[in-house]
């Protein structure tokens, strides 16, 4: 088990960065796929980003790419999300969550509580 605990959200202007970053507890950390997801207000929760335990492999939702780097450090036991040329629609609750290999498929299971993201002028 992995209780994450995201960090980093704010009110940003259009066209502006941030860092997001998730810290997890536990030493078995460097064994999960991570992932970023995001809520807007009134739309159901969406993939953003993920990277595997090694963290040699991401991939994106298309459009974030270019714009969005997710990364990890598995001796800090935290991954990160970098967001970068925000747009207002970019607003959303940003959520990490780990995945785990069950006998039907992969499943996230570990999710964290979410930090907001606000852009707007």
């Amino acid at each position: 088990q992995v209780q994450l605990v995201e960090s980093g959200g704010g009110l940003v202007q259009p066209g502006g960065s941030l860092t997001l970053s998730c810290a997890a507890s536990g030493r078995t950390f460097s064994r999960y796929t991570m992932a970023w997801f995001r809520q807007a207000p009134g739309k159901e929760r969406k993939f953003v980003a993920g990277i595997t335990a090694s963290g040699d492999t991401t991939w994106y939702e298309d459009s974030v790419k270019g714009r969005f780097t997710i990364s990890r450090d598995n001796a800090k036991n935290t991954v990160y999300l970098q967001v970068n040329s925000l747009k207002p629609e970019d607003t959303a609750v940003y959520y990490c969550a780990a995945r785990v290999v069950t006998g039907g498929g992969v499943e996230y299971r570990y999710w964290g509580q979410g930090t907001q993201v606000t852009v707007s002028s």
